[in-house]
């Protein structure tokens, strides 16, 4: 029998929330510290008044929602995680910041999100969308929180499907990757979901055509890294 969309949102909030305390360190090794640039490219990429409202999605431990904060001062900017646990590990990054940062926290579901139509003037996740059962009920309610003309930017895995760089990827995603999970966190069966997720998760533009499924117009796609990870923005009409 599947898993229902709750049961599997329950399973996969008790995964994240265990790997709290290694989450920050294990990005930053698996990745070769590129994961640090990809969320400022998302950042960077969008187009924004000079006060925006922001709600960052999916908010783990507040890298996107910091990266917001320090390239809009003066935006408010909200973040939203299902994970208390993750917030309180980006709470304590608040906490040790040298200048004021003003993000708010909010424990929320994806699917059901606290916020009125209309809010926001850009919705961003980072590494949140391959994680969520529904993703078209959750581009949804996404599209519902955005302001008309609100940007929508994700950034996710998306395994490269050709290239001389395949062979290599594959050989760090499906053996190397898990082998560190291992020996550097006692969860190591969080990166095993973290590969079979990435193999499960569809190709760039089968999730560009999602996008558009959901009503977001001038989509955009950008790879990083060759192809390990993208870039996708979206805006509302």
């Amino acid at each position: 029998m599947s898993e229902s969309r709750a049961e599997w949102g329950k399973r996969i909030e008790r995964m994240f929330s265990g790997i709290v305390p290694w989450y920050d360190r294990l990005n930053r090794i698996l990745s070769l510290r590129r994961d640090v640039g990809w969320r400022r490219a998302l950042v960077q990429g969008l187009g924004l008044p000079a006060s925006p409202r922001v709600l960052d999605l999916a908010a783990g431990t507040l890298d996107v929602a910091l990266e917001v904060a320090r390239s809009f001062p003066h935006g408010q900017i909200v973040a939203v995680d299902f994970s208390l646990a993750m917030l309180r590990q980006g709470q304590a990054k608040i906490t040790a910041c040298p200048t004021p940062v003003a993000v708010s926290l909010v424990a929320a579901d994806a699917y059901a999100l606290p916020f009125p139509d209309n809010q926001f003037d850009a919705v961003t996740m980072a590494f949140g969308i391959r994680n969520l059962l529904d993703r078209a009920a959750a581009l949804m309610e996404i599209r519902r929180v955005l302001a008309p003309d609100g940007q929508l930017a994700i950034l996710e895995f998306v395994p490269p499907q050709s290239g001389y760089f395949l062979r290599a990827y594959r050989f760090y995603l499906h053996y190397l990757l898990p082998w560190l999970g291992r020996r550097l966190s006692p969860l190591g069966f969080a990166y095993r979901y973290l590969v079979e997720s990435i193999g499960a998760f569809p190709s760039a533009s089968e999730f560009g055509r999602e996008l558009h499924a959901a009503g977001f117009e001038q989509v955009e796609i950008q790879a990083l890294t060759w192809g390990v990870a993208y870039l996708f923005y979206g805006r509302k009409p």
